[in-house]
């Protein structure tokens, strides 16, 4: 008895596997890495990064891209420094002064990361920051006694 149901259960996890097997996608001689997610698997190709949701739709297995956000990130970052470069050059050409670069930059790091960089504000910067800061607290404070004294020092 305990020999039939030991059959019977090694049978059914063997069709099951077997089952699964034949209906996830193929992995290609190594080309793809499959991950299971919740409604059926995410597969990236190996040779060129492409990352794909697979799922089952009754019918068969369907595969659909999966955006490459970070490359239009890329893209639309080194067009806008390309503007920002011409439009600094036309002003340069006008003789307008440009206000200090503080814009962030995206450089290639040797191992081939990119990263980017935010240069911190000069002392010169960090004065004229102060100065603003510092004429609107005495302006706050100025405006703070006028209503005192408007008002007879109710508030």
């Amino acid at each position: 008895m305990v020999m039939r149901t030991t059959l019977a259960v090694t049978l059914l996890f063997a069709t099951i596997a077997s089952a699964s097997a034949q209906s996830l996608p193929d992995s290609d001689n190594g080309r793809y890495t499959l991950s299971a997610v919740k409604d059926g698997v995410v597969r990236l190709d190996t040779r060129t990064g492409a990352v794909s949701t697979c799922t089952d739709s009754g019918s068969g297995w369907a595969c659909r891209v999966v955006p490459d956000e970070r490359a239009a990130l890329d893209a639309e970052i080194g067009r806008l420094q390309k503007d920002n470069e011409a439009l600094k050059a036309r002003l340069a050409e006008q003789g307008v002064a440009g206000k200090s670069d503080l814009s962030p930059k995206l450089k290639e790091a040797p191992n081939g990361e990119r990263k980017i960089e935010i240069p911190l504000p000069s002392d010169q910067d960090m004065d004229r920051a102060m100065s603003v800061v510092e004429n609107a607290w005495r302006r706050l404070v100025e405006m703070a006694g006028r209503l005192q004294r408007d008002y007879g020092g109710k508030i």
